[in-house]
């Protein structure tokens, strides 16, 4: 990941509304959840919704399919899982016998 996408998609999470729904998405896993559900476990208006879901399409991190008149989001953990290598690349290179590498992540 380039630094430019690591500062687009801290952004995009840098919002409480969108950090909410991300999380949501990676619990729900490769099968994603509708927009409609997404609006009523966080409580957002559709409107509102849509343009903080559109934000985290745009750094990447969410994906979006069509169904009809209703649209499924889930969450595009390659990208994720790259964001997470990207800030951890360098973790504990002055301190290496600390413990301190990242724990490894969703397998998803």
């Amino acid at each position: 990941m380039e630094t430019n996408q690591a500062i687009t998609a801290l952004t995009a999470l840098g919002h409480s509304t969108r950090l909410a729904a991300f999380r949501l998405l990676v619990e729900a896993g490769p099968k994603g959840r509708m927009a409609g559900e997404i609006g009523e476990a966080l409580v957002v208006p559709g409107a509102t919704l849509s343009f903080h879901l559109k934000e985290l399409v745009h750094a990447g991190l969410v994906d979006s399919e069509n169904r009809g008149r209703n649209v499924c989001y889930r969450a595009n953990f390659e990208v994720m899982n790259g964001l997470v290598a990207y800030l951890t690349h360098n973790c504990c290179v002055g301190a290496p016998d600390d413990g301190c590498a990242p724990a490894t992540g969703c397998a998803c």
